[in-house]
C-alpha cells in the first residue's frame, strides 16, 4: 500500500517565478549550492529537463545508508506547475523501498504569493523493513522550498537595485 507525507510552505513569491526553478534543471544546479548539508551534487544523466530526464543525486557525506540514487522525471506539467520524480535506482531502493516518488506542486495564492506543496509517495514491505518508514521525511523538501523562495527574493532585490 502506498502512503504519502506532505509539506506545504507559503512563499511571498509568484508561482511563475517558483516554477522557473522547480520546473527546470536550474533546481538541480542550485540544490547542492543551497543545501550542501543534504546534497553534494546532482548530475544530469540524460534528458533536457522534461519527462524522461534522469538525474543522479549524491548525498552529502554522513547520511547513513545513503550515497547516491537516480530519479526519472515522470511528470512535468508546465500549465499546472506539477513535477514528479520517481526513484529508479540506487540506495533508496536498496534500503528497502518498493516505490519512492517526490511530487512538487506550485499553487498560486495571489499575484505575489504561492504555496509549495511537496509530497513523498512511498511503498514499503513492512514485514521485511518495519522501521523504514521512520526514514521518510519531508524535512529536506521543506528546506528546499524555503531556500528556493529565499533565493528568488534575493535575486529580485539584486535586480531592482
Amino acid at each position: 500500500m502506498r502512503k504519502n507525507k506532505v509539506h506545504e510552505f507559503e512563499a511571498d513569491v509568484p508561482a511563475a517565478d517558483l516554477w522557473g526553478l522547480y520546473g527546470t534543471l536550474r533546481a538541480a544546479e542550485l540544490l547542492p549550492e543551497l543545501l550542501p548539508q543534504v546534497l553534494a551534487k546532482i548530475q544530469l544523466v540524460s534528458g533536457d529537463g522534461d519527462v524522461g530526464t534522469i538525474l543522479e543525486l549524491t548525498f552529502a557525506p554522513g547520511i547513513p545508508g545513503l550515497e547516491t540514487y537516480r530519479e526519472k522525471l515522470i511528470k512535468v506539467d508546465n500549465e499546472n506547475y506539477i513535477k514528479e520524480a520517481q526513484t529508479i535506482d540506487g540506495d533508496i531502493l536498496k534500503l528497502g523501498f518498493l516505490y519512492y516518488m517526490v511530487r512538487f506542486e506550485i499553487i498560486a495564492k495571489g499575484p505575489s504569493s504561492s504555496v509549495i506543496r511537496s509530497t513523498i509517495v512511498y511503498e514499503i514491505n513492512y514485514e521485511t523493513h518495519p522501521g523504514l518508514e521512520a526514514m521518510v521525511s519531508t524535512g529536506p523538501l521543506a528546506a528546499t522550498a524555503e531556500k528556493f523562495a529565499g533565493y528568488l527574493k534575493e535575486q529580485k532585490i539584486a535586480q531592482s537595485s
